[in-house]
């Protein structure tokens, strides 16, 4: 259940068309194309990218925890996993990866579980389900995102073991400064990137930091 299937990727920098600092906090969107490929990097390690995806030609269709772990039997995502939109279309795979444990059960952070989690002073807080809300405001598509498209997403990077009974937890990061994980895009497919506000988490120290995002054409 737990395979990390390591595969460094072969893409260089240089050659990329989109390279980004997402600053802790800050949020990323941008559609990709049939076959471009985006690498996610956790520049200082232990670091959580809050992901979403949508079937860019209808966006209703929005990526799916339960469609991809039943099409892989298995509950973490690595090399090699395929991630489903609801209606079950192949959106992306994940063509590389140096960490090995990215969630897809967590959710992202809002000012309510704030309050649930910590205390109810943190509900002022900047969090990802805001940082979503701000990029979906922002982006001046074709189709009008709102607040009903936010939807299942996957934590990069974030650590979140599962026991046999069904019981998960917030454990430290098993990510370290420079890990990455890359996707191939299987369609046009929406990409939505909260980078982790969260200061209250100790997998990540209390210090959320920047990470980076590339990406190659076919």
């Amino acid at each position: 259940m737990t395979a990390f299937v390591r595969y460094e990727s072969k893409l260089q920098a240089e050659s990329a068309v989109i390279d980004e600092i997402v600053l802790a906090g800050d949020g990323w969107m941008k559609e990709l194309l049939p076959g471009q490929v985006i690498r996610i990097v956790d520049l200082e390690g232990n670091q959580a990218a809050d992901t979403l995806f949508f079937d860019a030609e209808n966006p209703d269709d929005h990526y799916s925890a339960v469609a991809t772990i039943t099409g892989q039997s298995n509950i973490y995502l690595t090399t090699g996993s395929i991630l489903r939109a609801e209606s079950g279309k192949e959106l992306l795979k994940i063509v590389a990866d140096t960490c090995g444990r990215h969630d897809t059960v967590g959710g992202s952070c809002s000012a309510q579980s704030n309050t649930v989690r910590y205390s109810h002073d943190k509900l002022h807080m900047h969090n990802c389900r805001d940082t979503f809300m701000l990029q979906l405001a922002k982006h001046d598509g074709g189709y009008n995102y709102t607040k009903r498209d936010l939807a299942p997403n996957v934590n990069f990077f974030m650590n979140v073991p599962v026991s046999p009974e069904g019981g998960l937890r917030f454990a430290d990061g098993v990510s370290a400064p420079g890990c990455y994980v890359e996707l191939e895009s299987l369609c046009r497919t929406m990409v939505l990137i909260s980078n982790c506000p969260q200061l209250n988490n100790p997998c990540n120290a209390y210090n959320p930091t920047p990470i980076r995002v590339l990406v190659w054409n076919p």
